[in-house]
């Protein structure tokens, strides 16, 4: 067995398979970027009349603590007036919020509401007709997504995103060895850490394609975090994994909020995600019309009458 702190060069298939930071995000598999779901056939007519209802936010509900943070090191990541257009179609208009370093995110919505396409925006996947996406006040609109997670965003998509023929602590290496912060030795240090904190340590030889679905969730945020995000893209992260991967990967969402972090996540299982959120937005029919806590959003007619139905319950 080899010594995982030999300074050896890569697996040949560490060294196919590593990223090319000029040409592709850091934190995705070679896989094409997936499609919006929610943007052509689910797009609707020109905007309708009508404010925008925003609900007033309380302190951070019973199980997430509230989020404390250092100002000197507080970093915002901003999303103003966000339009996509596809043809005559409006898919999303006017889509507005911000949210900072340490906290968690929701946005949400039915199938066809233009969350995905919200998402996909900020995410760079999908480019806006207007409207932007801004860090620390910098704009990232026009930014490819590698330049984005040189910044400190870093996106973690639905589908599996490791690199299948490498071994888990190949997978979290290869992104390591983009930083040119850091020599070989704080490399392997540093994938030791992510390891042992991610529970992958045992596992780290071992080849990505034969993980399960929650080790294979793991392994990709700890890769994720191998850029030392400020913001955490999760897309879809408790599709495909059992209740028990599922208890999991809030615990780890619950994690990174406590280390400054923030994480934005799309999911269509509402009760879990608002379940580790400080703060959820509602997108009907392209607009945010409802935000707030999840106490917020439990006690809002209009939430329940466009999205949770009036018998959902936490």
């Amino acid at each position: 067995m080899s010594d995982p702190h030999s300074d050896q060069p890569a697996a040949p298939e560490a060294l196919e398979s590593r990223v090319n930071v000029d040409a592709a995000p850091l934190v995705t598999s070679d896989a094409a970027p997936p499609a919006s779901a929610d943007a052509v056939p689910d797009a609707i007519e020109a905007p309708a009349t009508g404010d925008v209802i925003t609900v007033a936010v309380d302190a951070p509900y019973d199980n997430v603590p509230p989020t404390v943070l250092d100002p000197r090191i507080q970093h915002v990541l901003e999303i103003r007036q966000l339009v996509k257009r596809f043809g005559r179609k409006i898919a999303v208009k006017g889509v507005s919020f911000s949210m900072q370093t340490g906290q968690v995110t929701g946005l949400l919505g039915p199938n066809g509401a233009g969350k995905t396409t919200s998402f996909y925006m900020i995410v760079g996947f999908i480019r806006p007709n207007s409207g932007g996406v801004y860090l620390d006040h910098h704009l990232l609109t026009a930014m490819p997504m590698y330049r984005r997670a040189r910044l400190g965003i870093a996106y973690l998509p639905q589908e599996a995103s490791v690199f299948r023929k490498l071994t888990v602590e190949q997978n979290i290496l290869a992104i390591l060895e983009t930083r040119d912060d850091l020599n070989r030795r704080q490399q392997r240090q540093t994938a030791d850490e992510l390891l042992e904190e991610f529970g992958i340590s045992s596992i780290r030889r071992q080849y990505a394609y034969t993980l399960s679905g929650g080790e294979r969730r793991r392994t990709e945020i700890a890769r994720a975090l191998a850029i030392k995000p400020k913001f955490l893209l999760l897309d879809e992260p408790f599709a495909g994994i059992d209740p028990i991967a599922v208890h999991e990967i809030k615990s780890i969402v619950l994690r990174l909020s406590e280390k400054g972090i923030g994480v934005l996540i799309t999911d269509h299982n509402v009760r879990d995600t608002l379940e580790i959120t400080h703060r959820a937005h509602i997108i009907h029919q392209g607009q945010i019309l409802v935000s707030g806590s999840r106490q917020d959003i439990l006690n809002s007619e209009l939430a329940r009458e466009i999205y949770l139905g009036s018998n959902f319950t936490m």
